[in-house]
């Protein structure tokens, strides 16, 4: 008799153990490509803005014949705003 309620038990329970661990797993999976998205959106919004910098520190320079150290603000300015985009990307 006992086996019977084992056999009965095994046959009920035991796949809806396993599906509930496949719906789990999957969904864990799903979170972790949502965050590597996000993240590699970020990177890429920071690449940006480091290059957006370069190029408005060169411009201050030739346009404006201001100096290295007065053009440094506006290229940290520049940076700056690229990590808050990051920052609204991520969270």
């Amino acid at each position: 008799m006992t086996d019977s309620k084992f056999e009965c038990w095994r046959r009920t329970v035991a796949p809806l153990v396993a599906a509930a661990s496949l719906l789990v797993l999957s969904g864990t999976t799903l979170a972790q490509t949502k965050q590597a998205d996000e993240r590699q959106q970020g990177r890429n919004a920071n690449q940006a803005a480091k290059q957006e910098a370069r190029s408005t520190k060169i411009d201050c320079r030739q346009e404006n014949n201001k100096s290295n150290a007065e053009c440094r603000q506006d290229k940290r300015e520049t940076k700056q705003g690229g990590r808050q985009e990051k920052r609204d990307i991520k969270y």
